[in-house]
């Protein structure tokens, strides 16, 4: 299982522009094939600051995401509104502590 978090740091004048997108586009993600699952997240601190977490099957179910369609049209429809530029960091757990 890949965990996939990116930073994104938004113009915090386009935050809803940027929600608009993910409403539009979070039901499609999280039901590609391979993905196990999609959260949100906000900074704490930072409010104009978000992660997205998704959470594939492995790093081919990733990849195929990441040059689909659906990728290019929601990623072309976010970049414009970042401030900075994003993160991304692809994870593997190696263990899980109750």
């Amino acid at each position: 299982m890949i965990t996939r978090v990116v930073r994104l740091s938004f113009d915090p004048n386009k935050l809803t522009d940027f929600y608009k997108v993910f409403e539009a586009s979070k039901i499609h993600i999280a039901a590609f094939e391979g993905c196990n699952g999609l959260q949100l997240m906000q900074d704490a601190t930072e409010k104009n600051v978000l992660y997205t977490l998704s959470y594939w099957e492995n790093e081919e179910s990733l990849n195929k995401y990441r040059f689909s369609e659906l990728f290019k049209a929601t990623w072309s429809e976010t970049k414009i509104l970042f401030n900075n530029k994003p993160q991304a960091f692809s994870l593997e757990l190696l263990q899980k502590v109750k």
